[in-house]
């Protein structure tokens, strides 16, 4: 089976958005403790999710604490990846298919707050420090690939 998910690469003047995750949730919505991992803020589609743009809002309010964002870009292109033998056996899933965005954030950084309890830090960093602090190459090589998009 196919997790369907969407993530956001969120601007906010010359920095860019990570987050420090240290759970994922499995197919039942419990947590898998994962080694803590830099990424974009994404997450997969609930049944009750209307359309992918209010999923990635709703994704960005339970991981940063805020709804001050704009959508600017839905990619077409998918990230795509299968996911190693130890979730695929507790999630049920094989592989994840995310929508990517791009996504401004308006409101003021200070008030950036983990909601959940996958994660434990936010952070924007230069666009140079995001290359360096990625974890999964799927989502390094497509930063690169859309990176005339962030100037």
């Amino acid at each position: 089976m196919i997790r369907k998910a969407v993530g956001a690469i969120v601007k906010y003047n010359d920095k860019f958005l990570l987050i420090h995750k240290v759970k994922i949730m499995d197919a039942g919505d419990a947590p898998i403790e994962i080694e803590g991992e830099w990424d974009f803020p994404k997450g997969g589609i609930k049944l009750d999710d209307l359309d992918l743009k209010k999923a990635i809002l709703r994704e960005l309010k339970e991981e940063t604490g805020s709804n001050q964002y704009l959508i600017i870009k839905e990619f077409k292109e998918k990230i795509t990846f299968t996911f190693p033998p130890a979730i695929r056996d507790k999630s049920g899933y094989q592989s994840q298919e995310t929508t990517m965005f791009l996504v401004e954030y308006v409101g003021d950084i200070n008030d950036l707050n983990p909601q959940d309890e996958e994660i434990d830090e936010i952070y924007f960093i230069s666009k140079e420090e995001v290359m360096k602090k990625l974890h999964h190459q799927e989502m390094k090589d497509f930063f690169l690939k859309i990176s005339s998009f962030l100037d």
